[in-house]
């Protein structure tokens, strides 16, 4: 969740305001704008005015309550404020979000603080609550697993079905239980060549991972036009018809792109959802007509890298990301599209 730029203080203090800035240019992207911007603020070591931007969000009644919360309790927990960073943890955990970053956040804010038995039972009750062990481990699920499996080593726990899995998500070349081992830091202060040869090894495969990771920063996402908004964008733009016959033409499109890209190995994929005011304030910014279909793509690889994607595909009984409110698995995560 945190940024990979670098260390010096006044760096990230630099781009926190920049991304401020931002954020007052493109009000509709405020919230993933102000927590990227929280972030920058935690590194530079201002944890006081990034706890503001959390209050200011939340003040706002933010798309991802959930989210910000957990960001926020965090970032209390690190400078001093235990007791009301477990409270908010708890009232997360209470609530049950339905996607795994904010299960994430809490969970490691626990085991950073030692917690292990209260984070082995938040790694858990995200896991059984957002992966089904019949389906395919989502992306966003990935990160749930790996932890729940390094905070059961930690606690000495013999593997279960749910760290099998975990192994399976694991694309690195060393096993998660050697790179999880907890007797490594010992390897640290040895003198056997052999044995920081092989705690290099492991150093290398875990940088690789994560450099994988950063290397997609936001989800290669496909775009989403709400009902409403797309009859409001072909009554405007009627050359668009060709490339939305119907909406449901275009909700059946969308997943299937979706499908066509899990299936040849893509990952971190996403959907961002577009609005005509917004489309055309795209248009605008690249002198070119709302009309000129090779904006589309475009537009949505802008809107996720503004933070705007929510990941494909939820889990198995979370809503339809089309806004059914039908759960996935009878909507459009049917093994046949509608």
């Amino acid at each position: 969740m945190r940024p990979d730029t670098p260390a010096d203080h006044a760096d990230h203090t630099a781009e926190a305001e920049r991304l401020l800035r931002t954020a007052t240019q493109y009000p509709e992207d405020q919230e993933p704008l102000y927590l990227q911007a929280a972030a920058h603020l935690e590194l530079s070591g201002d944890r006081a005015r990034a706890a503001t931007l959390y209050d200011q969000l939340l003040a706002k009644d933010p798309d991802n309550p959930p989210l910000v919360k957990a960001l926020k309790a965090a970032n209390l927990w690190e400078y001093g404020h235990e007791a009301e960073a477990r409270a908010i943890i708890d009232g997360i955990r209470a609530a049950t979000p339905r996607e795994a970053a904010p299960w994430v956040i809490i969970a490691e804010a626990l085991e950073s603080h030692d917690e292990l038995h209260a984070s082995h039972d938040a790694f858990t009750a995200a896991v059984t609550l957002l992966v089904d062990p019949s389906e395919e481990i989502p992306y966003a699920a990935g990160p749930l697993l790996t932890g729940r499996h390094r905070v059961r080593r930690m606690l000495g726990l013999p593997h279960d079905e749910w760290d099998a899995r975990a192994d399976t998500v694991n694309t690195g070349p060393i096993a998660l239980d050697e790179l999880h081992d907890p007797n490594r830091l010992w390897s640290l202060g040895s003198d056997n060549p052999a044995e920081l040869r092989a705690e290099i090894a492991r150093l290398r495969a875990e940088l690789g991972t994560y450099r994988t990771a950063l290397s997609r920063p936001f989800p290669v996402a496909m775009l989403h036009w709400p009902e409403e908004e797309l009859r409001e964008l072909l009554s405007a733009y009627p050359a668009l018809t060709a490339d939305y016959p119907t909406h449901a033409v275009h909700l059946s499109a969308v997943e299937a792109s979706l499908r066509d890209l899990s299936s040849t190995g893509t990952q971190n994929l996403g959907i961002v959802r577009g609005t005509v005011p917004s489309y055309e304030a795209f248009a605008a910014s690249e002198s070119a007509s709302p009309e000129d279909a090779s904006l589309l793509p475009q537009y949505a690889t802008t809107l996720a890298a503004r933070g705007r994607a929510t990941s494909w595909p939820p889990a198995r009984n979370a809503p339809c990301w089309c806004g059914s409110d039908t759960p996935y698995r009878d909507c459009h995560g049917t093994p046949d599209l509608p």
